[in-house]
């Protein structure tokens, strides 16, 4: 039987996750399983931040996390998928290359999103990227005493990305600028425990005012120019454009539709994960890009993947939320709790033991990516036969 041909686009949590819970299910002599990604290691994105102000990261070599999975790692960066054809081109060392798959899990991410304010590209710094932290890690360093640095974007990113800051460089004059209210989403609890931080780290809070134009030494908000020696913009993400160019089915802003299972809606041998994909969590909210969408994505992705070659029991659970962790430094944090569906109950953890929670979610996000069963022993099952080519209707 020729080998059912699998390939995953991007190894962050995601990709990683759901290349190595296939690897896990399934017999090598079934499928062969390849992971394309520009970088030869793994990237822990929700600690771009602890990055950006000077903190070491723990090397992640994939070569270390996939030995003796059977894996496959494609150091190369995809420019194009031709989902009529299923192949992908991507541009490695060697050059330009298409690759042909049978199922394709498209897990290409997001970065930072500019919102077309005016002067964001050239003068903002972000930190959805490696890149960019170290970036803005060479820039924070190069700072004296007394220097301003704003944050835009309100959100966890925001949040975090200006704590850390005024925590590690408590020399500089540190603000954040949210079109709404500081931790508006929050709890009343909650609320006032990032209050409260904020006043102990000195940082100001510029609320309810948009941000409309970034120059070299200064924002421009609607209330008024606020003097930023460096600005930092966390406003949201933009997923890779790649697929808004695919015959696939897409919302408005570029995500892959797809089904409960993480299965395109349009083309039922493509599936996506994380922050790449429109998927619909609790309360017919879509979920959010987040780590804590993505790992679930993954898991329910590969799952179904696996079911299907095999003939097995397609998953059923759909990925809700149980809390939002927010570290505010190294020695505070929150632990909002939330409905399924991402709305904020009355009930937060704070402080050092928050703050410690945090560590361990982080600490557990990277030990899922080489343990992607969550350490539980799976058989491997082989796969009935190598499947024809699918109808456009998903099963």
């Amino acid at each position: 039987m020729q080998q059912h041909r699998i390939i995953v686009l991007g190894a962050g949590y995601t990709g990683a996750i759901a290349a190595g819970r296939l690897a896990k299910q399934l017999h090598r002599e079934d499928v062969a399983i390849t992971l394309v990604n520009p970088e030869p290691d793994f990237v822990e994105r929700v600690r771009l931040h602890q990055l950006a102000v000077g903190q070491d990261l723990k090397p992640r070599p994939f070569g270390e996390m996939f030995a003796g999975t059977g894996v496959e790692l494609k150091l190369a960066t995809v420019t194009a998928v031709d989902a009529e054809r299923r192949t992908v081109t991507v541009t490695a060392p060697g050059g330009a290359e298409e690759l042909e798959y049978d199922t394709l899990v498209y897990a290409l991410g997001s970065g930072w999103d500019t919102q077309g304010a005016p002067g964001t590209a050239e003068h903002a710094h972000e930190i959805s990227s490696r890149p960019g932290a170290l970036r803005l890690r060479d820039r924070l360093a190069a700072l004296e005493a007394g220097q301003s640095v704003v944050v835009v974007g309100g959100g966890l990113t925001g949040l975090e990305a200006a704590t850390e800051i005024a925590e590690a460089r408590p020399d500089l004059d540190v603000a954040l600028a949210a079109r709404g209210g500081l931790g508006d989403w929050l709890s009343p609890k909650g609320r006032q425990h990032v209050r409260k931080v904020f006043d102990r780290l000195g940082i100001t809070a510029h609320e309810n005012t948009s941000v409309t134009g970034v120059e070299a030494d200064r924002v421009t908000t609607t209330d008024g120019p606020v003097p930023a020696a460096v600005t930092v913009w966390t406003t949201g993400f933009a997923v890779h454009p790649i697929a808004r160019a695919t015959t696939l089915d897409v919302t408005e802003t570029g995500r892959i539709i797809v089904d409960e299972t993480m299965r395109s809606v349009s083309h039922p041998d493509v599936y996506a994960v994380g922050d790449a994909a429109h998927a619909m969590g609790p309360g017919g909210k879509p979920l959010r890009m987040s780590c804590a969408s993505g790992s679930p994505m993954a898991w329910q992705a590969a799952d179904a993947i696996a079911a299907r070659l095999t003939g097995g029991k397609l998953p059923k659970t759909a990925p809700r939320y149980f809390n939002q962790c927010i570290s505010l430094g190294r020695r505070e944090g929150l632990i909002q709790y939330v409905t399924a569906d991402d709305r904020a109950v009355s009930a937060a953890l704070t402080g050092r033991l928050a703050a410690r929670y945090k560590e361990f979610i982080c600490k557990s996000a990277a030990w899922s990516v080489a343990n992607p069963t969550l350490g539980v022993p799976t058989r491997r099952r082989h796969a009935l036969r190598h499947p024809s080519t699918p109808t456009k209707t998903p099963a």
